[in-house]
């Protein structure tokens, strides 16, 4: 597999690369990660190419081209730092995705997290569907959980259909109970009744472990769920698995100040990560998500 995944970064970056060292990381729960290097090249820089390469099952493949196109999407926008994708393909039984390979830190230095936020907000706020639509040009996931992203003129019926939905009815296929479900497929309307968001550019799965900085201090956004929607769901999940500093949401604030009623839509929008929480790990999230239902229903 690994010669190939070369011969793959070879063609894609018109460099000669042979892989001299390979480094296991933490990939997340999904899947396997690794640091990949040059064994040598004909120039000092060549001789420090490095590439962050995820690993999975042949069939997931589509999960790691619909990654690729979602940050390729988000790095046009010239608004916030995504890792380039270099390419990704099929080897035996393996699928792969190669990306850019950056060095990154944490901080809790209010400067860097403001400007996360800015740039975060100027992509929501000024990258809006070409069609003027909720959706995306391809189905993607969420985990590893198909999201569906078919196109709807109205994001109340886009949301219920394709995000809430969509999950309590995976939950309760695979044995979940959720005794308020129908009530509050029938409410998600009602609860965004006279709301009328731009269809904006969305990270969508914007928690703490999908954000970091370069050692030069830039942000960095990866692991996208990538579709249009309303802006605010990748505000309200930026609070949800331990959040972010409130510099974020000062520095989002500045560029483009949430709605007013804010609040009561976190709730829902928070339920979907909860319920494909539920339906990724089990868990107490079948708990969780019963509780934020009952919210939304009071």
């Amino acid at each position: 597999m690994w010669t190939k995944v070369a011969a793959e970064i070879t063609q894609a970056t018109g460099k000669q690369f042979e892989i001299g060292d390979r480094q296991p990381i933490s990939g997340g729960c999904i899947n396997q990660a690794y640091i990949i290097s040059n064994v040598g090249g004909a120039s000092p820089e060549e001789n420090r190419e490095r590439y962050f390469v995820k690993i999975n099952q042949s069939s997931l493949i589509d999960m790691f081209a619909a990654e690729s196109k979602g940050l390729a999407e988000i790095a046009a926008t010239n608004t916030i730092k995504v890792p380039r994708p270099i390419c990704w393909g099929v080897a035996g039984e393996h699928s792969y995705l190669v990306l850019e390979y950056l060095d990154l830190i944490t901080t809790d230095n209010p400067q860097t997290w403001k400007e996360m936020g800015r740039n975060l907000a100027t992509m929501h706020r000024y990258q809006i569907s070409p069609n003027r639509q909720f959706g995306w040009h391809i189905d993607n996931t969420i985990g590893s959980t198909p999201q569906i992203n078919t196109w709807d003129k109205d994001w109340a019926t886009f949301f219920t259909n394709h995000r809430i939905g969509y999950q309590l009815e995976l939950a309760q296929s695979n044995g979940g109970n959720f005794p308020k479900a129908a009530q509050l497929i029938a409410k998600i309307p009602k609860l965004l009744a006279n709301y009328r968001p731009k269809p904006s550019l969305v990270h969508g799965d914007l928690w703490s472990g999908n954000v970091s900085f370069t050692t030069a201090g830039i942000p960095i956004i990866f692991d996208p769920a990538t579709y249009w929607g309303d802006r605010e769901v990748d505000v309200a999940m930026a609070a949800l698995f331990g959040g972010f500093p409130n510099a974020f949401y000062q520095g989002y604030s500045d560029v483009y100040p949430l709605d007013p009623d804010y609040s009561t839509r976190k709730i829902l929008y928070d339920l979907y990560h909860i319920l494909n929480h539920h339906n990724l790990f089990g868990g107490n999230y079948q708990a969780q998500a019963n509780n934020m239902i009952d919210r939304l229903l009071w």
